[in-house]
C-alpha cells in the first residue's frame, strides 16, 4: 500500500471489520462494492487478505461464498500467509460467526464505504482524462468519466439463480414466537415466525381481544419485546389484562394485589408497549411511523399485535369498497411483519353466521375474504351461549402455511382472568360438526345475498 494514499483508517477498526462482514453476508452489496473496492483501502492486512479470498472465490466459481464455504476456504487458502495473519483472520472469522448479531449501523457503513470507493474511482478517472484530453476524442474522455460514475451504483436486480446458488441450501430460521399452546405450536412449527401474519377470527363478544392479550403475554414471558396496538380499548385496560394473564389474578381483584403484581412482572425479561389509538383513527402509516420512532429509541419489537385490523383507517382517500380497503390493510400488515422481521398478530370479526356456530369456518369471515389470502396462519374461535356458561369453546385451524389445517380443538377460556387453554384434539364427530357449520354459514350467506339482490330491484 503506497504512502499518502487514502484508506478507511479514519473510520476505525470496528468500521472496517463490520464492512468485511457485510461483504461476506450481503451478496448484493458485495456485487456493488467490488466494482469500486481496492482491497488496499483496508488498513489492516488480515482484513485485506480476508476480502481478497472472497473476491478470488467469486471470480473462480462465479458464486458468492456462504459463511460455511468461507470456513473451508480459510482452512485451505492461507498456506502462504504468515502465522500471525492466519491467527488474526481465523479469530476475526470465528467472532463474526459466533455472535450472529445484526451489524449495528449496517446501512451507514454501506453508504460511507461506497461513497468513499466511488470517489476514489472518480479521482482516478479525472487524472486519466487529463492525460487523454490532448490526444483523444471527446467521446473517449467522456466514456472514462461516465464509466467511473456508474461503477458502484445500485445493481441489485434480485435473487440470481446461479450466483446465489448457495443460499438455497442454507437453513433458514423462522424465529417463531410461541403461542403458549402446545397443540398450536406443534402445527405451526413453534409459533408464528418472522415476517408472518396471524389472524384470529371470531364473532363479537367471543374473546378476540383476550386471545391477542394471551399471545402477547406468552411472548412477553418468553423474554420477547411486544408492541400492542389497541384501536378499541383503553391502553390501561389492555395493560390490566396483561397483569391478569401473567399473574393469574382475576381482573376484578387486581387492585388489592397491586404489590404482588408489581413484584411478579419485574421478573419478566421482555418489554411491553401498549399504544392506544381511537377507533378508525390510525392508518397503516400511523403504525409504521410509531414503529420507526420506537426503533430510533432502541426498542425493536419481537412481536406486533394489532387489535384489530378491521378497525384500521384506510390510507387511501378513494371511496373503494370496504372489502378492497380491508384487503389492502391486511396486505400492509403483512408488509410490516416482513419489514420489521417479526410476527404480526391481528383479529377479524365474523359475519352474523358465526354468532352461535359450533365451529366457525372461513365462510363466516366478515366483509373481505381476500384478506385470508395474505395471512400465514388463521384460527377461529367459536363460543356458543352454552360454551360461555362452562368456559368452553372451540378453535378451528382454518389456514396454516407451515403445517396441517382443518383441525378442531376444544378450548378452556376463562375471561375473568384471561386464562385460555387449547385442549387435546377431540376426534368424535369433528368432521360432521365442521361440515354442518360450513353448510349453515353458506346458507346464511346465500340468504343474505338473495335479500340484497331483491332489495336492488
Amino acid at each position: 500500500m503506497t504512502q499518502n494514499r487514502e484508506n478507511f483508517s479514519k473510520w476505525g477498526k470496528s468500521f472496517q471489520e463490520d464492512l468485511c462482514q457485510l461483504i461476506l453476508v450481503d451478496r448484493p452489496f458485495a456485487d456493488q462494492i467490488f466494482e469500486v473496492l481496492d482491497v488496499d483501502f483496508l488498513e489492516l492486512k488480515h482484513l485485506r487478505v480476508f476480502v481478497r479470498l472472497i473476491k478470488n472465490y467469486r471470480n473462480k466459481y462465479n458464486v458468492h461464498p456462504t459463511q460455511k464455504t468461507m470456513l473451508s476456504v480459510l482452512r485451505t487458502e492461507l498456506v502462504d500467509e504468515p502465522d500471525t495473519i492466519k491467527i488474526r483472520i481465523r479469530d476475526y472469522f470465528a467472532h463474526t460467526i459466533s455472535t450472529r448479531l445484526e451489524i449495528e449501523g449496517a446501512e451507514y457503513i454501506k453508504d460511507v464505504a461506497l461513497d468513499f470507493c466511488r470517489k476514489q474511482k472518480l479521482k482516478e478517472a479525472l487524472i486519466k482524462s487529463v492525460e487523454l484530453i490532448n490526444n483523444s476524442s471527446f467521446d473517449e474522455v467522456s466514456k472514462v468519466i461516465n464509466d467511473a460514475i456508474t461503477l458502484g451504483s445500485d445493481n441489485n436486480f434480485g435473487y440470481d439463480y446461479f450466483l446465489d446458488f448457495e443460499r438455497r441450501f442454507e437453513l433458514r430460521e423462522r424465529n417463531p414466537v410461541t403461542t403458549g399452546w402446545k397443540e398450536i405450536n406443534s402445527l405451526c412449527k413453534g409459533g408464528l415466525g418472522s415476517g408472518e401474519l396471524g389472524v384470529v377470527i371470531a364473532p363479537t363478544g367471543a374473546g378476540k381481544s383476550m386471545v391477542l392479550v394471551h399471545l402477547g403475554a406468552q411472548a412477553l414471558k418468553a423474554g420477547k419485546n411486544v408492541i400492542h396496538y389497541t384501536l378499541e380499548l383503553a391502553d390501561t385496560v389492555v395493560a390490566s389484562r396483561y397483569d391478569s394473564a401473567i399473574t393469574g389474578i382475576g381482573l376484578s381483584d387486581l387492585m388489592p394485589f397491586k404489590e404482588k403484581i408489581y413484584e411478579e412482572i419485574q421478573e419478566i425479561e421482555g418489554k411491553l408497549i401498549v399504544k392506544e389509538y381511537p377507533t378508525r383513527f390510525a392508518t397503516i402509516q400511523t403504525i409504521k411511523s410509531h414503529l420507526e420512532k420506537m426503533e430510533l429509541r432502541g426498542f425493536s419489537p419481537d412481536l406486533i399485535i394489532v387489535d384489530y385490523g378491521d378497525l384500521i383507517k384506510p390510507s387511501s382517500s378513494r371511496k373503494d369498497e370496504k372489502r378492497h380497503q380491508l384487503e389492502t390493510i391486511y396486505e400492509e400488515l403483512r408488509g410490516i411483519a416482513q419489514i420489521h422481521g417479526c410476527p404480526v398478530w391481528t383479529a377479524s370479526q365474523t359475519n352474523r353466521s358465526g354468532l352461535n356456530a359450533e365451529v366457525i369456518t372461513m365462510e363466516s369471515i366478515s366483509e373481505a375474504f381476500n384478506k385470508c389470502f395474505v395471512a400465514d396462519f388463521i384460527f377461529t374461535i367459536s363460543r356458543t351461549i352454552k360454551d360461555k356458561g362452562v368456559n368452553g369453546g372451540r378453535v378451528f385451524v382454518a389456514k396454516n402455511r407451515n403445517g396441517p389445517d382443518g383441525i378442531v380443538y376444544p378450548i378452556f377460556m376463562d375471561t375473568s382472568n384471561v386464562k385460555i387453554k387449547v385442549l387435546p384434539q377431540a376426534s368424535e364427530g369433528v368432521e360432521d360438526i365442521i361440515q354442518n357449520a360450513a353448510k349453515n354459514q353458506m346458507s346464511m350467506l346465500r340468504e343474505k345475498y338473495k335479500n340484497f339482490k331483491e332489495g336492488e330491484k
